[in-house]
Protein backbone atom coordinates (compact mmCIF):
# COMPACT_ATOMS: atom_id res chain seq x y z
CA UNK A 1 0.00 0.00 0.00
CA UNK A 2 1.43 3.39 -1.00
CA UNK A 3 1.60 6.43 1.22
CA UNK A 4 -0.90 8.19 -1.05
CA UNK A 5 -3.62 5.63 -0.33
CA UNK A 6 -3.19 6.23 3.38
CA UNK A 7 -4.02 9.91 3.03
CA UNK A 8 -7.51 11.21 3.65
CA UNK A 9 -9.02 13.05 0.68
CA UNK A 10 -10.51 16.54 0.91
CA UNK A 11 -12.77 17.63 -1.95
CA UNK A 12 -12.87 21.44 -2.05
CA UNK A 13 -15.07 23.91 -3.96
CA UNK A 14 -14.44 27.64 -4.30
CA UNK A 15 -10.64 27.58 -4.47
CA UNK A 16 -10.35 30.87 -6.37
CA UNK A 17 -12.91 32.72 -4.24
CA UNK A 18 -12.37 35.26 -1.50
CA UNK A 19 -13.31 32.96 1.37
CA UNK A 20 -12.47 29.68 -0.35
CA UNK A 21 -8.95 30.62 -1.34
CA UNK A 22 -8.23 31.86 2.18
CA UNK A 23 -9.41 28.56 3.67
CA UNK A 24 -7.56 26.48 1.07
CA UNK A 25 -4.32 28.33 1.78
CA UNK A 26 -4.64 27.41 5.43
CA UNK A 27 -5.37 23.78 4.56
CA UNK A 28 -2.27 23.72 2.37
CA UNK A 29 -0.22 25.01 5.31
CA UNK A 30 -2.01 23.03 8.02
CA UNK A 31 0.25 21.37 10.58
CA UNK A 32 -0.98 17.93 9.50
CA UNK A 33 -1.22 18.73 5.79
CA UNK A 34 0.84 15.67 4.85
CA UNK A 35 -2.00 13.48 6.09
CA UNK A 36 -4.38 14.81 3.45
CA UNK A 37 -4.78 14.92 -0.27
CA UNK A 38 -6.63 18.00 -1.49
CA UNK A 39 -8.65 17.84 -4.69
CA UNK A 40 -10.13 21.19 -5.76
CA UNK A 41 -12.79 21.88 -8.38
CA UNK A 42 -11.64 24.85 -10.51
CA UNK A 43 -13.49 26.33 -13.49
CA UNK A 44 -10.49 27.90 -15.23
CA UNK A 45 -8.17 25.30 -16.79
CA UNK A 46 -5.16 27.62 -16.65
CA UNK A 47 -5.66 28.31 -12.94
CA UNK A 48 -6.28 24.62 -12.32
CA UNK A 49 -2.93 23.77 -13.85
CA UNK A 50 -1.18 26.48 -11.83
CA UNK A 51 -2.68 25.23 -8.56
CA UNK A 52 -1.18 21.85 -9.39
CA UNK A 53 2.18 22.97 -10.75
CA UNK A 54 2.92 25.77 -8.28
CA UNK A 55 1.24 24.53 -5.11
CA UNK A 56 0.87 20.77 -5.53
CA UNK A 57 -2.92 20.80 -5.20
CA UNK A 58 -4.78 18.21 -7.27
CA UNK A 59 -7.42 19.91 -9.38
CA UNK A 60 -10.37 18.91 -11.52
CA UNK A 61 -11.59 21.35 -14.17
CA UNK A 62 -15.33 21.82 -13.83
CA UNK A 63 -18.16 23.77 -12.27
CA UNK A 64 -21.13 23.25 -10.00
CA UNK A 65 -23.54 22.59 -12.87
CA UNK A 66 -21.74 19.32 -13.64
CA UNK A 67 -23.73 17.29 -11.17
CA UNK A 68 -22.41 13.84 -12.06
CA UNK A 69 -18.86 15.12 -11.63
CA UNK A 70 -19.73 16.64 -8.25
CA UNK A 71 -21.30 13.39 -7.14
CA UNK A 72 -18.26 11.38 -8.19
CA UNK A 73 -15.79 13.70 -6.50
CA UNK A 74 -17.82 13.74 -3.29
CA UNK A 75 -18.01 9.93 -3.37
CA UNK A 76 -14.20 9.80 -3.45
CA UNK A 77 -13.72 12.13 -0.46
CA UNK A 78 -13.42 11.72 3.28
CA UNK A 79 -14.07 15.44 3.73
CA UNK A 80 -15.99 17.88 1.54
CA UNK A 81 -15.58 21.62 2.10
CA UNK A 82 -17.88 23.86 0.06
CA UNK A 83 -17.33 27.61 -0.29
CA UNK A 84 -18.80 28.26 -3.76
CA UNK A 85 -22.35 29.08 -4.94
CA UNK A 86 -23.73 28.07 -1.59
CA UNK A 87 -27.42 28.49 -2.50
CA UNK A 88 -27.20 25.94 -5.34
CA UNK A 89 -29.63 23.25 -4.20
CA UNK A 90 -28.90 20.93 -7.14
CA UNK A 91 -25.17 21.00 -6.43
CA UNK A 92 -25.81 20.30 -2.76
CA UNK A 93 -28.00 17.32 -3.58
CA UNK A 94 -25.33 15.92 -5.91
CA UNK A 95 -22.64 16.26 -3.24
CA UNK A 96 -24.82 14.61 -0.62
CA UNK A 97 -25.66 11.79 -3.02
CA UNK A 98 -21.96 11.16 -3.56
CA UNK A 99 -21.27 11.18 0.17
CA UNK A 100 -24.05 8.65 0.71
CA UNK A 101 -22.40 6.43 -1.91
CA UNK A 102 -19.12 6.66 -0.03
CA UNK A 103 -20.78 5.73 3.23
CA UNK A 104 -22.41 2.67 1.65
CA UNK A 105 -19.20 1.59 -0.05
CA UNK A 106 -16.85 2.04 2.92
CA UNK A 107 -19.03 1.92 6.01
CA UNK A 108 -17.35 5.12 7.14
CA UNK A 109 -19.10 8.45 7.73
CA UNK A 110 -17.62 11.28 5.66
CA UNK A 111 -17.65 14.92 6.77
CA UNK A 112 -19.24 17.93 5.07
CA UNK A 113 -18.27 21.47 6.06
CA UNK A 114 -20.78 23.66 4.25
CA UNK A 115 -20.77 27.43 3.83
CA UNK A 116 -24.03 29.27 4.42
CA UNK A 117 -24.34 32.89 5.56
CA UNK A 118 -26.02 35.12 8.11
CA UNK A 119 -28.21 36.45 5.30
CA UNK A 120 -30.47 33.58 6.40
CA UNK A 121 -31.37 35.83 9.34
CA UNK A 122 -32.25 38.93 7.37
CA UNK A 123 -35.52 40.88 7.46
CA UNK A 124 -37.29 43.45 5.28
CA UNK A 125 -36.24 46.60 7.14
CA UNK A 126 -35.21 48.40 3.92
CA UNK A 127 -32.79 50.42 6.02
CA UNK A 128 -35.59 52.05 7.99
CA UNK A 129 -35.20 50.47 11.42
CA UNK A 130 -32.84 48.53 13.66
CA UNK A 131 -33.96 44.97 14.24
CA UNK A 132 -34.17 43.89 17.86
CA UNK A 133 -33.73 40.16 17.29
CA UNK A 134 -30.19 38.84 17.87
CA UNK A 135 -29.78 35.16 16.97
CA UNK A 136 -27.41 32.89 18.88
CA UNK A 137 -25.89 29.81 17.24
CA UNK A 138 -26.43 27.94 20.50
CA UNK A 139 -30.20 28.46 20.21
CA UNK A 140 -30.97 26.06 17.40
CA UNK A 141 -34.74 26.25 17.80
CA UNK A 142 -34.61 29.92 16.77
CA UNK A 143 -32.72 29.08 13.57
CA UNK A 144 -35.10 26.22 12.83
CA UNK A 145 -38.03 28.63 13.16
CA UNK A 146 -36.78 30.69 10.22
CA UNK A 147 -39.10 30.35 7.19
CA UNK A 148 -37.98 28.08 4.36
CA UNK A 149 -38.13 31.09 2.02
CA UNK A 150 -35.10 32.68 3.72
CA UNK A 151 -31.89 32.70 1.67
CA UNK A 152 -29.78 29.57 2.37
CA UNK A 153 -32.53 27.92 4.42
CA UNK A 154 -33.51 25.20 1.92
CA UNK A 155 -29.91 24.10 1.42
CA UNK A 156 -29.11 24.27 5.14
CA UNK A 157 -32.16 22.17 6.01
CA UNK A 158 -31.26 19.51 3.45
CA UNK A 159 -27.77 19.26 4.93
CA UNK A 160 -29.08 18.89 8.48
CA UNK A 161 -31.50 16.20 7.27
CA UNK A 162 -28.63 14.29 5.69
CA UNK A 163 -26.76 14.28 8.99
CA UNK A 164 -29.87 13.01 10.76
CA UNK A 165 -30.10 10.19 8.23
CA UNK A 166 -26.65 9.15 9.41
CA UNK A 167 -24.54 8.79 6.28
CA UNK A 168 -22.62 12.05 6.79
CA UNK A 169 -21.59 14.41 9.59
CA UNK A 170 -22.38 17.99 8.67
CA UNK A 171 -21.12 21.33 9.95
CA UNK A 172 -22.47 24.62 8.58
CA UNK A 173 -20.44 27.85 8.76
CA UNK A 174 -22.29 31.17 8.55
CA UNK A 175 -20.06 34.06 7.41
CA UNK A 176 -21.47 37.52 8.03
CA UNK A 177 -20.06 40.71 6.46
CA UNK A 178 -16.58 39.45 5.69
CA UNK A 179 -14.07 42.25 5.24
CA UNK A 180 -10.39 42.92 4.67
CA UNK A 181 -8.13 42.36 1.69
CA UNK A 182 -7.04 38.73 1.55
CA UNK A 183 -3.27 38.29 1.45
CA UNK A 184 -1.61 34.92 0.93
CA UNK A 185 0.33 32.92 -1.63
CA UNK A 186 -2.73 32.46 -3.83
CA UNK A 187 -3.54 36.18 -3.99
CA UNK A 188 0.10 36.96 -4.74
CA UNK A 189 -0.02 34.45 -7.59
CA UNK A 190 -3.23 35.97 -8.94
CA UNK A 191 -5.20 32.77 -8.37
CA UNK A 192 -7.60 34.02 -5.69
CA UNK A 193 -9.98 36.95 -5.56
CA UNK A 194 -8.67 39.16 -2.71
CA UNK A 195 -11.73 41.40 -2.43
CA UNK A 196 -14.97 40.83 -0.51
CA UNK A 197 -18.52 41.58 -1.70
CA UNK A 198 -20.68 43.72 0.58
CA UNK A 199 -18.55 46.79 1.36
CA UNK A 200 -16.86 46.84 -2.08
CA UNK A 201 -20.32 46.89 -3.72
CA UNK A 202 -21.23 49.94 -1.67
CA UNK A 203 -17.93 51.57 -2.66
CA UNK A 204 -18.41 50.75 -6.35
CA UNK A 205 -21.88 52.26 -6.26
CA UNK A 206 -20.52 55.47 -4.73
CA UNK A 207 -17.71 55.66 -7.29
CA UNK A 208 -20.12 55.16 -10.18
CA UNK A 209 -22.60 57.81 -9.03
CA UNK A 210 -19.89 60.16 -7.78
CA UNK A 211 -21.38 60.28 -4.30
CA UNK A 212 -21.62 57.89 -1.36
CA UNK A 213 -25.11 56.47 -0.99
CA UNK A 214 -27.26 54.54 1.44
CA UNK A 215 -30.25 52.21 1.41
CA UNK A 216 -33.13 53.84 3.23
CA UNK A 217 -31.85 55.60 6.34
CA UNK A 218 -29.15 52.99 7.03
CA UNK A 219 -30.61 52.11 10.44
CA UNK A 220 -30.24 48.36 9.88
CA UNK A 221 -27.41 46.35 11.47
CA UNK A 222 -25.15 43.50 10.38
CA UNK A 223 -22.34 41.53 12.04
CA UNK A 224 -18.82 41.57 10.64
CA UNK A 225 -15.76 39.31 10.60
CA UNK A 226 -12.28 39.73 9.14
CA UNK A 227 -11.32 37.35 6.33
CA UNK A 228 -8.48 35.89 8.41
CA UNK A 229 -10.72 35.27 11.41
CA UNK A 230 -13.32 33.78 9.07
CA UNK A 231 -10.82 31.35 7.56
CA UNK A 232 -9.58 30.47 11.04
CA UNK A 233 -13.09 29.34 12.01
CA UNK A 234 -13.07 26.76 9.21
CA UNK A 235 -9.68 25.55 10.35
CA UNK A 236 -10.72 25.40 14.00
CA UNK A 237 -13.56 23.13 12.95
CA UNK A 238 -11.44 21.04 10.60
CA UNK A 239 -8.64 20.61 13.12
CA UNK A 240 -10.96 19.28 15.79
CA UNK A 241 -13.01 17.11 13.45
CA UNK A 242 -10.00 15.56 11.73
CA UNK A 243 -8.33 14.88 15.08
CA UNK A 244 -11.30 12.94 16.38
CA UNK A 245 -12.81 15.34 18.89
CA UNK A 246 -16.18 13.75 19.64
CA UNK A 247 -17.66 16.78 21.38
CA UNK A 248 -17.82 19.01 18.28
CA UNK A 249 -21.56 19.44 17.55
CA UNK A 250 -22.74 18.45 14.07
CA UNK A 251 -26.03 18.16 12.22
CA UNK A 252 -28.87 19.98 13.96
CA UNK A 253 -26.45 21.49 16.48
CA UNK A 254 -23.68 22.01 13.92
CA UNK A 255 -24.42 25.66 13.18
CA UNK A 256 -21.44 28.04 13.49
CA UNK A 257 -21.90 31.80 13.12
CA UNK A 258 -18.90 34.02 12.35
CA UNK A 259 -18.95 37.49 13.91
CA UNK A 260 -16.58 39.67 15.91
CA UNK A 261 -18.89 42.64 16.32
CA UNK A 262 -21.62 44.44 14.44
CA UNK A 263 -22.15 47.72 12.63
CA UNK A 264 -24.98 50.02 11.71
CA UNK A 265 -25.06 50.38 7.94
CA UNK A 266 -25.32 54.16 8.18
CA UNK A 267 -21.84 54.27 9.71
CA UNK A 268 -20.50 52.30 6.74
CA UNK A 269 -22.25 54.53 4.21
CA UNK A 270 -21.00 57.63 6.02
CA UNK A 271 -17.40 56.41 6.12
CA UNK A 272 -17.48 55.43 2.44
CA UNK A 273 -18.81 58.87 1.52
CA UNK A 274 -16.07 60.54 3.57
CA UNK A 275 -13.30 58.50 1.98
CA UNK A 276 -14.65 59.11 -1.52
CA UNK A 277 -14.55 62.87 -0.86
CA UNK A 278 -10.95 62.57 0.38
CA UNK A 279 -9.98 60.96 -2.94
CA UNK A 280 -11.91 63.48 -5.00
CA UNK A 281 -14.52 60.89 -5.96
CA UNK A 282 -17.49 62.20 -3.99
CA UNK A 283 -19.33 65.48 -3.55
CA UNK A 284 -20.39 65.27 0.09
CA UNK A 285 -19.38 63.42 3.25
CA UNK A 286 -23.06 62.79 3.93
CA UNK A 287 -24.46 59.79 2.00
CA UNK A 288 -27.59 60.30 -0.08
CA UNK A 289 -30.37 57.73 -0.42
CA UNK A 290 -30.12 55.32 -3.34
CA UNK A 291 -33.19 55.39 -5.54
CA UNK A 292 -34.97 52.11 -6.23
CA UNK A 293 -33.45 52.15 -9.71
CA UNK A 294 -29.96 52.63 -8.25
CA UNK A 295 -30.50 49.77 -5.80
CA UNK A 296 -31.40 47.48 -8.68
CA UNK A 297 -28.47 48.73 -10.73
CA UNK A 298 -25.83 48.41 -8.04
CA UNK A 299 -27.10 45.58 -5.86
CA UNK A 300 -29.45 43.60 -8.07
CA UNK A 301 -32.10 43.05 -5.41
CA UNK A 302 -33.25 46.52 -4.51
CA UNK A 303 -33.10 47.33 -0.80
CA UNK A 304 -33.81 43.75 0.33
CA UNK A 305 -30.26 42.67 1.22
CA UNK A 306 -28.38 45.88 1.94
CA UNK A 307 -31.34 47.29 3.83
CA UNK A 308 -31.90 44.24 6.02
CA UNK A 309 -30.99 43.48 9.61
CA UNK A 310 -28.93 40.37 10.30
CA UNK A 311 -27.83 40.20 13.92
CA UNK A 312 -26.18 37.28 15.65
CA UNK A 313 -23.81 36.02 18.33
CA UNK A 314 -21.23 33.32 17.61
CA UNK A 315 -21.43 31.53 20.95
CA UNK A 316 -21.03 28.00 19.57
CA UNK A 317 -18.11 28.98 17.35
CA UNK A 318 -16.24 30.40 20.31
CA UNK A 319 -17.13 27.37 22.43
CA UNK A 320 -15.08 25.06 20.20
CA UNK A 321 -11.95 27.19 20.52
CA UNK A 322 -12.32 29.80 17.78
CA UNK A 323 -10.32 32.84 18.90
CA UNK A 324 -10.93 35.77 16.51
CA UNK A 325 -8.59 38.70 17.00
CA UNK A 326 -10.39 41.60 15.27
CA UNK A 327 -13.21 43.88 16.40
CA UNK A 328 -15.88 46.14 14.94
CA UNK A 329 -13.34 48.98 15.11
CA UNK A 330 -11.08 47.03 12.74
CA UNK A 331 -14.00 46.70 10.37
CA UNK A 332 -14.53 50.46 10.17
CA UNK A 333 -10.78 51.01 9.78
CA UNK A 334 -10.77 48.64 6.78
CA UNK A 335 -13.00 50.83 4.62
CA UNK A 336 -10.32 53.28 3.43
CA UNK A 337 -7.93 50.49 2.32
CA UNK A 338 -10.86 48.87 0.48
CA UNK A 339 -11.49 52.12 -1.41
CA UNK A 340 -7.80 52.42 -2.23
CA UNK A 341 -7.68 48.84 -3.50
CA UNK A 342 -10.72 49.28 -5.73
CA UNK A 343 -9.39 52.54 -7.13
CA UNK A 344 -6.11 50.80 -7.99
CA UNK A 345 -7.77 47.69 -9.47
CA UNK A 346 -10.86 49.04 -11.21
CA UNK A 347 -10.66 52.82 -11.52
CA UNK A 348 -7.10 53.30 -12.70
CA UNK A 349 -8.04 56.12 -15.03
Amino acid sequence: MTLLTLKKTIFFTGATGYIGGSVLWRLLNYKNANNFRIKALVRDSVKARRFKDEFGIDTVVGNLTELSKLQRLAAEADYVITTANIVDFSATKAILKGMKERNRATGKIPVLIQTSGTAVLDDDAAGMFTGEKVYDDMKIEEIEALPSSQLHRAVDSAIVSADKEGFVKTYIVFPSTVYGIAKNGFTEAGLQNPISIQVPQIIRAGLDRGQGGMVGLGKNMWPNVHIDDQADLYMTLFDRISNGYEDIPHGREGMYFAETGEHKLYDVYKRVAEVLVSFGKGKSCDPTIFTQEECLKYFGDGPDFYGSNSRCTASRSRSIGWLPSRSAADFMASIKPEVEALLAREWKN
